[in-house]
Parts: C-alpha cells; sequence; structure tokens
C-alpha cells in the first residue's frame, strides 16, 4: 500500500512540475496569385538577411521598453527569423510586381537570378500591445556586376531616353539601388499571434517600398 502511494505521489509531482509546452509562430504573407502578367519578366532572388544579434535567435524577442528586452523561452520561431523575413518578403515582391521568378536566398538551391536584393535589418524593436518598430537597409543589383540599380524600360520610354544597355529580356537597365525603409506598425491587442501579425504587416509595407523603387 506504500509502495502504491508513493507511486501516485511521484506521478503528481512529475505532472505538476513538467515544462509548459512551447508555443511556435511564423511571420506571414497574402498568397500570391496563380498566374501574374509579368511572369517571365525578371528573376529575383530575396536575400541573405541579416538581422541584429540580439533578435537572431529562436525565440521570441520583445522590448518591455526602450532599454530592456524579454527572451521568452517557451515562444519560438516555427523556423528562423531570417529565413521568415526572406521568404515574406519574397512572396510580397511576387504580388506587388506580378513576377512569380522569386525566390528567398535561404529556401532555394536556384542560383540563376537577374537581379538579388539584400535585406539588411538594422533594428527590430517589438512591444506587445503597442506596436513593431522596422528599420531596413536594402540593396538591389544585378548578377553580373555590383554598379547597377534598376529602371525600368518603361520608365525610360515616358522620360523620352533611349538607353542602349537596356536589357531586352527583362525591361530593366543594370546600375545599383539601395534604400532604406522605416515602419511603425500598431499591435491592436495584447499576445505574441497579435503581435507577429503585426511584424508579418510591417515587412509587407518594407516590401511595398521596395516594389515601388522598381517599378
Amino acid at each position: 500500500m506504500r509502495l502504491l502511494l508513493a507511486s501516485f505521489f511521484l506521478v503528481f509531482v512529475s505532472s505538476g512540475c513538467s515544462s509548459p509546452k512551447p508555443s511556435y509562430y511564423t511571420l506571414s504573407a497574402p498568397p500570391i496569385a496563380q498566374s501574374t502578367t509579368r511572369a517571365k519578366a525578371v528573376r529575383l532572388m530575396v536575400g541573405p538577411v541579416s538581422l541584429p544579434d540580439i533578435v537572431d535567435q529562436p525565440h521570441l524577442v520583445v522590448n518591455s521598453s526602450n532599454n530592456e528586452i524579454e527572451v521568452f523561452k517557451y515562444d519560438r520561431w516555427a523556423g528562423s527569423l531570417k529565413g521568415d523575413v526572406g521568404r515574406v518578403i519574397a512572396a510580397n515582391l511576387a504580388r506587388e510586381l506580378e513576377i512569380s521568378n522569386i525566390w528567398s536566398f535561404s529556401q532555394s538551391t536556384q542560383t540563376n537570378f537577374d537581379y538579388q536584393i539584400l535585406i539588411d535589418v538594422q533594428n527590430l524593436h517589438s512591444k506587445p500591445g503597442e506596436s513593431v518598430f522596422v528599420d531596413v537597409l536594402w540593396t538591389i543589383k544585378p548578377a553580373a556586376s555590383t554598379n547597377y540599380a534598376l529602371v525600368e524600360n518603361s520608365d525610360i520610354k515616358r522620360a523620352g531616353k533611349k538607353n542602349p544597355g537596356i536589357d531586352p529580356e527583362t525591361g530593366f537597365v543594370p546600375r545599383v539601388m539601395m534604400g532604406r525603409s522605416t515602419v511603425n506598425e500598431p499591435v491592436p491587442r495584447s499576445g505574441f499571434d497579435a503581435l507577429v501579425a503585426a511584424q508579418s504587416r510591417a515587412f509587407a509595407k518594407v516590401s511595398a517600398e521596395i516594389a515601388a523603387s522598381i517599378r
């Protein structure tokens, strides 16, 4: 009888002391149309993506104040935050530019591309129930050179200019373009699901600014 009671006690204690179940999160982007009007216009690769060391980890990191952060052991990214940022920017650009040949550096073995979009996240400041702030430096460059930027053929025609260096396949002129996008996105309610959704919207706005520079 004593052995049976001891067994029940051990089961009760071990169940009461078990670790909480982890929760996993991922950034999201709206679905991409199956067919696009510029499906074969240009091939874009998004990435590599760089992040501040403080948020480049498997756990969710939030700002409790301007100078204090919290790392949540049981709230984690389903993959990696770097991979998520590259994936959602690629998906958003595909939708914005109506281009199907676009992929994330971290999620594809494809190495043939016309232009590469480098993403350098300078700051990702996240306060649950308040706001998300992202500060992103981005660079667009062609595969063959580092001395280029993107200008559409139609823009040149509208400006009444001729450029013999234009790529007849992609409709872009090779030159490098760099930019910076800063976005402050409100978080309408508490909870990490709302926080990650706001982060997704913030990176969607960054994507829109990159797309606007390419158009």
